[in-house]
C-alpha cells in the first residue's frame, strides 16, 4: 500500500473531483487499477468531460462507493506522484467557496496558475494501412512532403507548419482527410514547461589524459577546433575537479569567446563534446549577499517593538503609518526574524507597479529564497513559483491579491501593505475575494500573525483597531528628516472667472511645473482617467459616440485614433463628421492621462514626459522602463492613473499635481469619498520625501469643501471618525456586512421581471434584512447584457449569515428553474467594493 492512501491495488477506487467549472458539485470518477496506490487528496488529474472535453481537476476525496446515478467514468491520467495542493489550502478554497457564494471549482480556476493546467493540442499521424504508392488520388508536393515526414513521426499542427513553412495548414489537411491519407486527434499536454540552456561538456571518454593528448594531436591540422576544445578546458579545468565536467559550459558563454560555432556543431557530431539541456530557474536573484542589518530609527524601533507586542497579544496588528515613515524597513525586518524562526513569509501589495520597484530592493536582501508572483508574469514563471514554494526553495514571496493561493505548509508571517488598496478586490469572474481578508482566514489556519500597513487605512480596518480586535501602532512621522508636503489648491472657478485657464492645467499649476523643473527636481500628475477624451460630441446636434454593447460613451484614445469601450473593448474610428447631420464640428470634450501628456509637451517642450496607465504598462516590461526611467532622472514629468498614486518612493519629486478632484469625490457610492481621500493623501505623499518639503497643488472647483480641511491638516484619524459616523446612521460597513445580486440578461424587460421576482422572495423570508432595489446600476447595460441590482444590509450582530446566504442561493436557484428566467445570470458578490 502506498503512502498517502487508505486502498490497496485491489480495491475499486473512486475519486471526487473538483473540476473549474461553475457547477458547485464534485463529480465522481473512477481511480484505474494501475493508480490506486498511487492516489492521494490533492494530486491534479486528467478527466473527460462531456462528449469532447479534456479537463484538469483536483483529487479531493477518495472512496470505494460507486454512483448510484450513473456510472462512473476512468480518470485518463494521474498527474503528480505528491500533492499540489496542501490540507490548508483545501481548507482555504472550501470556506472560499462557501463565504463568497460560488463554486469550489471556480475558486480552482482562480487559484491554480494556468500552465499547470492542461491543454489538448491537435496532433496528425499517417492513417494506419495507408500506401502513398497504392492510393488512387493526387497528391500536391506540400502533401506528399508532409506524408513522408507522417512515416517517421506524429506532428503536432504547429509543427507540420513549420515543416510547409506555411501559416495555414487547414486546407491542405482537410485535402488529406478526404483522401483518407491522416487521423487527426488531440493530445493532451501539460502547459508548463521548464526552462532550459543548452550546455557543452567534454565527453566522458576524453577526461582521461592520454586520451586527450591524443585527441590534440588530431586536431593539430584543424586549428578552429582545436581552439574551441582549449577554450572549454580554459574555463572547466576537468583534470583539477573532474565533477565540473559533468553540468559543464552555457553554450553561450562558450560562443562568447570568439570560437567557430561551426567547428563546435562539428565537434558535437563527433562525439568530443556532447550537447545537453539544463534545467534553470526562470528568476536570476542572486543568493543573498551579507547584508547589514536593518538600521531602525529610533520611532521605526518603537513602532517594531509595539508590533510585535500587539502581534503576539492579538495576532493582527495595524501599522498606520503616515507616507514616507519607513514602514518597509519595518516590514523587512519583521520578515528577517520570521525567516530565521523557519517559518514562510507573503509580502502582500495591491499593484505590480509597487512590485517593481521593491522587488530590486528586497532581492538584495532576500536573495534566491524569494519568489515574486502576479499575473504579468507567463505562466510558466507563476508554476516555477507555484513549484518553488511547494519544495521550498521560495521561502518569502513577494506576490499580489492571487498570491493568497499559494500551497504554503508553514506560513508565519503575512504582511498586506497599502491594506486599505481596492486592488485587493477580484472583480470578475468569481471567486469575488478580497484578498486583505482572506489573509486573515489563512493566518487562522497557519496560525499566522498578520501585519496590515497603509498610510490612510480603511474605514473598517481602522474601527476594528480601534476597537481593540486587532492591534494598533502608528508611526507618525516621516523617516529622517523629511517633512510632510505643503498642500495648497488651485480654485478652477476664479482662474475661470479671469480666463486664466490653459487648456486643462491652472495657471497656478503650470508656474509650480516650470519652478520645478528649472530646479531639476520632479513633477508627478494625477488623473485618474486614462485616455485623450471621455466624451465625444458634435457640435451642432449634441450627437455622442455611445458602445453598441453597453450604456456608455465611447472613450477617445488619440494614439490609437479610435473610439474605445472601457467596458467591452469595443472600438469604432473618430468620424470626420457627425454621422446623424454631417457637421464637420466634432469636439472632444474633458480629459484623460493622453490628453494631459500632449499639452504637457506643448508648455514644456524641452522636458521629458511619460504617462503611466494601463495602456503604457500592459507588459511588465513597460512598467520596470517607465520607472528605471523616472528613477534615473531621464523623466521630468510623469502623468498617470492611480498607478502613481502607490508605495513608489523617488527622492527627486518636489511637486505633486492633482486633477479632477470633484468628480472622484462624487462618484454615487457611499465609499467614495474615503477613496478621494486616500487617493489625494497617497499621491500627495509621492511629494518631499526627503530633506525638502514638498508642495502638492490639487486642482478644484471647490477648495472650501469639508474634505478638504482633513486633507490639508493631515487630519487621517479625525476624517475616519467622520465616515463611521455617517456609515453607523446610514448602516453601511463596518457596521453592515453587505450582500450584492445582480442579474444580466439580453431583454431589459426579462431581467426587470427576474429581479422583482427574486427581490420579492428575499423579502418574504429575510423579513429582518434591508433590501435594497433592485435598481439599475448608472451603468445598466455591459456587453449586450442589461443589467438590475439589489443590495442586502446585514447587521453584523445578526449572526445568521450563512443561513441568510443559504436562502439567497436557493432563492436564485428556484428563480433559474423558472422557464422565463432560466436564461438569467445571477451574480452574488459578498462585501462589495
Amino acid at each position: 500500500m502506498a503512502e498517502g492512501t487508505l486502498f490497496d491495488s485491489d480495491t475499486t477506487l473512486f475519486a471526487e473531483i473538483a473540476l473549474p467549472v461553475p457547477v458547485a458539485k464534485l463529480f465522481t470518477y473512477r481511480i484505474p487499477t494501475a493508480h490506486t496506490a498511487l492516489a492521494r487528496r490533492g494530486q491534479r488529474v486528467i478527466v473527460p468531460f462531456g462528449q469532447k472535453k479534456i479537463l484538469t481537476g483536483i483529487i479531493v476525496n477518495l472512496h470505494n462507493k460507486p454512483p448510484k446515478e450513473y456510472e462512473a467514468k476512468p480518470i485518463l491520467e494521474l498527474l503528480d506522484q505528491a500533492e499540489v495542493i496542501y490540507e490548508p489550502q483545501f481548507t482555504l478554497y472550501i470556506w472560499m467557496a462557501g463565504y463568497y457564494m460560488c463554486t469550489l471549482g471556480e475558486v480552482l480556476q482562480a487559484a491554480l496558475p494556468s500552465g499547470l493546467k492542461l491543454s489538448s493540442e491537435s496532433m496528425i499521424q499517417l492513417r494506419p494501412g495507408f500506401s502513398l504508392a497504392d492510393s488512387e488520388f493526387d497528391f500536391s508536393e506540400k502533401e506528399r512532403l508532409l506524408l513522408d515526414r507522417l512515416k517517421a513521426e506524429v506532428l503536432s499542427y504547429t509543427e507540420a507548419a513549420a515543416l510547409l513553412n506555411t501559416k495555414s495548414i487547414y486546407h491542405i489537411l482537410k485535402s488529406l482527410s478526404s483522401k483518407e491519407a491522416i487521423l487527426l486527434f488531440e493530445e493532451v499536454k501539460e502547459k508548463f514547461k521548464p526552462k532550459t540552456e543548452k550546455h557543452i561538456r567534454l565527453h566522458e571518454s576524453y577526461t582521461d589524459k592520454k586520451l586527450l593528448e591524443a585527441l590534440f594531436e588530431k586536431l593539430s591540422a584543424k586549428p578552429k577546433q582545436e581552439a574551441v576544445v582549449l577554450n572549454y578546458l580554459q574555463q572547466v579545468p576537468v583534470f583539477s575537479h573532474p565533477a565540473l565536467n559533468a553540468n559543464g559550459l552555457r553554450k553561450t558563454l562558450l560562443l562568447q569567446s570568439e570560437v567557430s560555432e561551426s567547428s563546435l556543431s562539428t565537434l558535437v557530431k563527433q562525439n568530443i563534446l556532447e550537447e545537453f539541456e539544463v534545467v534553470v530557474p526562470r528568476f536570476g536573484f542572486p543568493e543573498a549577499g551579507h547584508q547589514p542589518p536593518i538600521l531602525l530609527s529610533e520611532a521605526q524601533e518603537a513602532a517594531r517593538n509595539q508590533l510585535l507586542a500587539a502581534l503576539e497579544e492579538k495576532g493582527v496588528a495595524l501599522l498606520h503609518g503616515v507616507t514616507g515613515s519607513g514602514k518597509t524597513e519595518i516590514y523587512i525586518d519583521l520578515a528577517r526574524k520570521a525567516l530565521e524562526g523557519g517559518s514562510q513569509v507573503l509580502l502582500m501589495l495591491p499593484e505590480i507597479a509597487i512590485t517593481t520597484q521593491i522587488v530590486h530592493r528586497l532581492k538584495k536582501i532576500f536573495g534566491a529564497e524569494m519568489g515574486v508572483y502576479h499575473s504579468k508574469f507567463s505562466d510558466n514563471e507563476r508554476v516555477e513559483v507555484w513549484n518553488g514554494v511547494l519544495t521550498g526553495k521560495f521561502r518569502f514571496v513577494v506576490g499580489v491579491r492571487s498570491a493568497v493561493f499559494l500551497p504554503f505548509d508553514n506560513l508565519g508571517l503575512i504582511i498586506v501593505d497599502e491594506e486599505h488598496d481596492a486592488s485587493y478586490k477580484q472583480q470578475d469572474p468569481a471567486p469575488r475575494y478580497q484578498a486583505r481578508d482572506v489573509a486573515l482566514v489563512i493566518a487562522q489556519i497557519h496560525h499566522a500573525k498578520v501585519v496590515l500597513g497603509s498610510a490612510t487605512p480603511s474605514v473598517e480596518t481602522y474601527f476594528h483597531a480601534t476597537q481593540g480586535k486587532y492591534g494598533y501602532v502608528q508611526l507618525a512621522q516621516r523617516f529622517g528628516n523629511a517633512q510632510l508636503p505643503a498642500i495648497t489648491f488651485a480654485d478652477l472657478t476664479e482662474e475661470r472667472k479671469r480666463k486664466t485657464l490653459k487648456g486643462e492645467f491652472t495657471s497656478a499649476l503650470l508656474r509650480s511645473i516650470a519652478e520645478t523643473i528649472e530646479k531639476k527636481a520632479q513633477v508627478i500628475l494625477f488623473q485618474n482617467r486614462r485616455g485623450y477624451s471621455p466624451l465625444v460630441q458634435c457640435e451642432d446636434c449634441q450627437w455622442v459616440p455611445k458602445c453598441i454593447n453597453c450604456a456608455v460613451s465611447l472613450t477617445y484614445h488619440q494614439y490609437r485614433h479610435a473610439l474605445i469601450c472601457h467596458y467591452c473593448g469595443y472600438r469604432e474610428e473618430l468620424p470626420s463628421q457627425c454621422p446623424t447631420c454631417t457637421s464637420k464640428r466634432i469636439l472632444t470634450l474633458g480629459y484623460g492621462t493622453e490628453k494631459l501628456e500632449e499639452e504637457l509637451k506643448f508648455h514644456f517642450p524641452e522636458a521629458h514626459v511619460q504617462r503611466m496607465d494601463l495602456d503604457t504598462t500592459r507588459s511588465r516590461t513597460g512598467y520596470e522602463a517607465i520607472l528605471e526611467a523616472f528613477e534615473r532622472g531621464d523623466t521630468q514629468i510623469l502623468v498617470g492613473t492611480q498607478m502613481v498614486t502607490k508605495g513608489l518612493d523617488f527622492d527627486g519629486v518636489s511637486l505633486v499635481g492633482v486633477f479632477d478632484t470633484d468628480r472622484m469625490m462624487h462618484f454615487p457610492d457611499f465609499r467614495s469619498f474615503e477613496r478621494a481621500f486616500q487617493l489625494i493623501m497617497q499621491v500627495s505623499g509621492r511629494a518631499g520625501r526627503r530633506e525638502n518639503k514638498g508642495v502638492v497643488i490639487l486642482q478644484t472647483a471647490n477648495p472650501r469643501h469639508q474634505l478638504f480641511r482633513y486633507v490639508v491638516d493631515h487630519n487621517i484619524t479625525g476624517f475616519i471618525e467622520e465616515q463611521l459616523t455617517d456609515r453607523q446612521a446610514h448602516q453601511y460597513p463596518p457596521f453592515t456586512r453587505l450582500i450584492e445580486i445582480t442579474l444580466k440578461h439580453t431583454d431589459k424587460k426579462v431581467v426587470q421581471a427576474a429581479a422583482a421576482q427574486l427581490v420579492d422572495a428575499l423579502r418574504a423570508k429575510l423579513k429582518d434584512i434591508k433590501i435594497m432595489g433592485p435598481g439599475e446600476p448608472i451603468v445598466g447595460k455591459i456587453r449586450n447584457e442589461f443589467l438590475m441590482i439589489a443590495l442586502l444590509k446585514i447587521k453584523r450582530d445578526l449572526g445568521r449569515l450563512n443561513e441568510i446566504k443559504q436562502i439567497i442561493s436557493a432563492s436564485a436557484a428556484h428563480l433559474s428553474q423558472t422557464k422565463e428566467f432560466r436564461n438569467v445570470k445571477i451574480i452574488f458578490d459578498v462585501d462589495p467594493m
